[in-house]
């Protein structure tokens, strides 16, 4: 059974950098070929796709938060990372992250954490 478990801080003051960890078991992200994402909720709002690191070390995304996010692993923890920097409340939101494979689709997600962005 594959778990993940998102990890970070639930407060993050404005224009401070966002970053959260996601600890994964019962797989390796270096398995070929998953790809390893995050997503977030905003409230009353839908589902926004952020990027993934696939099994590869490569990683991707979304052109709109390109210029301030970044997703990175340490293979050796199991882990993948993402950091979104200038944090402002509309990155308020549930953060998720997921394994997505090229046949099962996202089929495994963490519990998802609550992150506020206020002062």
């Amino acid at each position: 059974q594959v778990h993940l478990q998102e990890s970070g801080p639930g407060l993050v003051k404005p224009s401070q950098t966002l970053s959260l960890s996601c600890t994964v078991t019962g797989d390796s992200i270096t398995t070929k070929y998953f790809y390893w994402s995050w997503i977030r909720q905003p409230p009353g709002k839908g589902l926004e796709w952020l990027g993934y690191i696939a099994y590869d070390g490569s990683a991707f995304v979304t052109p709109r938060l390109q210029s301030r996010t970044s997703i990175s692993r340490d293979s050796s923890k199991n882990q993948f990372t993402l950091q979104l920097n200038s944090a402002t409340p509309e990155d308020t939101a549930v953060y998720y992250c997921a394994r997505e494979g090229r046949r099962e689709g996202y089929d495994y997600w963490g519990q998802g954490i609550q992150v506020t962005v206020s002062a």
